[in-house]
C-alpha cells in the first residue's frame, strides 16, 4: 500500500490540483485532467481518455446526488439530453472499436480532437456572457415547444461525441448549452442538471473504453485520492476568491492547453 501511494504520488498530486479546480469554479475536470496526462506524464491519448471518463462518471456521481437532495436537477431535460447523448456515445464506442489497434496516426487525431474540445471550453467560459446577453435579447429566436425538444436532443448527441472521443465537453461546453436553450432556469439547476446527464454518459463511456481496454485502474485510483478531498476544499475556497477571476484565469489556461495539443 504504501508503495502504490510513492509510486501514484504524482497522479495523486495531479488528481489534487484538478480537484481543487474543479471545487473552485465547478468545471475544467476533464478539459484539465486528459491534457495534463497527455502532456505532462506521457499517458497514451486512449488511456487518458478512457481513464478520465471512468474518473470523471465516479466524481459527477457524488455531485448528482448532492444536487438532487437540494432539488437541482431537471430531470426532463436530463432525459432529453441522455436521448441524444448516450446513442452517440455507443456509435462512438462502436467506431473505436472498428478501427481497430491504434495506430500514431489515430493517436494524433484524438490528440487534435482533445485539443479542439478544450479550446470550446475555453471559449464557453470567456464568451458566456456574450452569449447569454445575446440570448436574453433575442428570446424569440429560441425554440420553444417540439423544436426546443429536438434541439436539446441534438445538443446531447454532440456532446456524446465530444465526450467519447476526447472526455471532454460535458462541462463548461454543456452547461452553456443548456443555458442558452432554457435561460431561465437557476444556475442551481444549470450546474444540476449539467452534471445528473453526465453521469451515464461518462458511465457508458467510460465502459466502452474499459471494454477497449482504455482504462488504467491503478492511474484512476491515483487521481480519485488525490482529486476528492481537493474538491471539497476547493468548493470552499469558492466563497473567498472572485468566481470571475477564477474562471477567466481557468479558461486561458485551458485556451493555451488546448492550443498546444491542436499545434504539436
Amino acid at each position: 500500500m504504501i508503495q502504490f501511494f510513492i509510486d501514484s504520488s504524482h497522479f495523486i498530486l495531479s488528481g489534487a490540483l484538478v480537484g481543487l479546480l474543479v471545487g473552485m469554479t465547478g468545471v475544467g475536470g476533464g478539459s484539465l485532467m486528459t491534457p495534463l496526462l497527455t502532456i505532462i506524464f506521457g499517458v497514451a491519448p486512449t488511456t487518458a481518455v478512457g481513464t478520465d471518463l471512468a474518473f470523471a462518471a465516479i466524481t459527477k456521481g457524488f455531485g448528482t446526488a448532492a444536487h438532487r437532495l437540494h432539488g437541482n436537477v431537471r430531470w426532463d431535460i436530463v432525459r432529453l439530453l441522455c436521448v441524444g447523448s448516450l446513442t452517440t456515445a455507443i456509435l462512438s464506442i462502436i467506431a473505436l472499436k472498428y478501427v481497430g489497434p491504434v495506430s500514431k496516426d489515430w493517436n494524433h487525431l484524438i490528440s487534435l480532437a482533445i485539443g479542439a474540445s478544450v479550446l470550446l471550453t475555453a471559449g464557453s467560459l470567456l464568451f458566456r456572457a456574450k452569449i447569454m446577453k445575446w440570448v436574453h435579447a433575442n428570446p424569440k429566436r429560441l425554440p420553444s415547444g417540439f423544436p426546443l425538444k429536438v434541439a436539446t436532443v441534438v445538443v446531447g448527441a454532440v456532446i456524446g461525441v465530444l465526450v467519447t472521443v476526447s472526455s471532454i465537453g460535458a462541462g463548461a461546453i454543456g452547461a452553456t448549452l443548456i443555458l442558452v436553450l432554457y435561460p431561465t432556469l437557476r444556475p442551481a439547476e444549470v450546474a444540476g442538471t449539467d452534471i445528473a446527464y453526465a453521469v451515464p454518459l461518462t458511465a457508458l463511456a467510460g465502459l466502452g473504453h474499459w471494454w477497449l481496454g482504455n482504462v488504467h485502474f491503478d492511474l484512476l485510483a491515483g487521481l480519485l485520492i488525490g482529486s476528492v478531498p481537493a474538491i471539497w476544499f476547493g468548493a470552499k475556497l469558492s466563497s473567498i476568491l472572485s468566481e470571475k477571476i477564477t474562471r477567466n484565469t481557468l479558461a486561458v489556461t485551458l485556451f493555451l492547453v488546448g492550443l498546444k495539443l491542436v499545434i504539436s
